[in-house]
């Protein structure tokens, strides 16, 4: 099994949970980690990001692929990324 590694910075948790969702739909381990902190009241999420996606480096390019994806195409009246399926 390879090791996990952090592939992107999230920038928001919509962002985070709807790469999630494609990701648990094609069978993907990947966990997420956000930057919030109770501390600090989420200081650092306005600097560094919402969080991050790590995930086995052998699906790094499918993962960026997607969340790429995720960031450029539109949203649809159902409030889905109209992702190509293979």
């Amino acid at each position: 099994m390879d090791k996990e590694t952090k592939i992107a910075v999230l920038e928001n948790q919509f962002e985070a949970q709807l790469l999630s969702s494609i990701l648990i739909e094609r069978d993907i381990p990947h966990q997420l980690r956000s930057y919030h902190d109770t501390a600090y009241d989420g200081l650092f999420q306005a600097t560094k990001g919402w969080g991050a996606i790590y995930a086995p480096e052998s699906y790094k390019s499918e993962i960026t692929q997607i969340l790429d994806e995720i960031r450029t195409k539109p949203i649809n009246g159902e409030g889905e990324v109209d992702l190509d399926t293979e």
